[in-house]
């Protein structure tokens, strides 16, 4: 990976995208606890550093693709926290005016494409946007992100194969947190890391990074994103990390070793990043001055969201068919 040197503006933002992050997440499962989030909801806490890093990376006209473990990425392209919260709450002020919920976030407008809740299913559609990219020649990168499970699944490898032999500028990214639900992704994988082992079967270099440091996953990110907005093709990167909480809200992961749970969460990546903050000079003042306006940001859009009412009746027959809603059954 390159060397290049991230400047302090950038470093605090990574930093402010994390706590972002970090916040949301965990008021979702606040409003969850308190029966405000209806259906489940699966958080990335613990996997701040990956959306973060990408997300700075990224041009705004850029796509994302994700999976059902998507605010964190839904977040980092610019959807706003009451949209976000408020979709997962199931009211008018949600992305979708609620119609979503928490596994299906989308906003064509900030070049978030879907959060999908079939394994795999987005990564061949990930190689078509970025196929339509390259063939209107608009320099457009599509980034796929995807969990360990999803590399034993078909449509990994097509969409992997597909992408090589079109030379397209779509990048994969594996965020490995060790389990794929509830089964070690070590159990039934023949290879110890399920991504970047199997990079060299597709001409693709084998990128295995630490997903839990940030500024490692911006430099990552920006090297990729610039080699396929070139004309270079395809990347496949595994960043390792690990969710703190279980698989879903369901699931209290006492699968999970306490040791190992403790190691990780000894990783946190905000930690991690606010002690080589302050290692290069920033003032602590100036960090917990963002945690405060974050705290502020969070309660705010809470607020908003829970006194947006739930959607009407009537939209429940709009985007159903195209733009026909159901008359065309009739």
């Amino acid at each position: 990976m390159t060397d290049q040197q991230i400047n302090s503006e950038t470093r605090l933002r990574l930093y402010r995208l994390m706590r972002e992050c970090r916040e949301l997440e965990q008021r979702a499962y606040d409003l969850f606890m308190q029966n405000l989030v209806k259906g489940t909801s699966h958080l990335g806490l613990g996997q701040e550093a990956v959306a973060a890093g990408f997300g700075a990376a990224m041009n705004a006209d850029d796509y994302t693709f994700c999976t059902y473990r998507g605010h964190n990425h839904t977040l980092v392209r610019g959807v706003a926290m009451d949209a976000i919260l408020g979709e997962l709450m199931g009211r008018e002020c949600g992305l979708m005016r609620g119609k979503g919920g928490s596994m299906h976030l989308t906003s064509v407008e900030h070049g978030v494409m879907g959060s999908y809740a079939i394994i795999g299913a987005h990564l061949p559609v990930a190689a078509g946007a970025a196929w339509s990219a390259q063939y209107r020649g608009t320099q457009q990168v599509a980034v796929c992100f995807f969990g360990d499970g999803t590399t034993n699944i078909g449509a990994f490898h097509e969409a992997l194969n597909f992408a090589v032999i079109w030379n397209l500028p779509v990048i994969f990214v594996c965020e490995n947190n060790k389990y794929m639900e509830y089964t070690p992704i070590e159990a039934v994988t023949a290879v110890a890391n399920p991504a970047a082992d199997r990079a060299s079967a597709y001409s693709l270099d084998p990128i295995l990074i630490d997903g839990n440091d940030v500024e490692l996953v911006y430099r990552t990110a920006s090297e990729a994103i610039a080699r396929a907005r070139a004309g270079k093709g395809p990347s496949l990167i595994e960043a390792q990390t690990y969710r703190h909480g279980g698989h879903s809200r369901a699931d209290p992961g006492k699968y999970r070793p306490d040791e190992e749970v403790a190691a990780w969460k000894a990783r946190d990546p905000l930690d991690a990043h606010r002690a080589k903050l302050v290692e290069a000079g920033v003032d602590e003042e100036t960090i917990d001055l963002i945690d405060a306006q974050v705290m502020s940001a969070i309660d705010e859009a809470t607020e908003t969201a829970k006194a947006s009412p739930p959607p009407p009746r009537e939209i429940a027959y709009i985007d159903v068919w195209a733009d026909g809603g159901v008359e065309w059954r009739c």
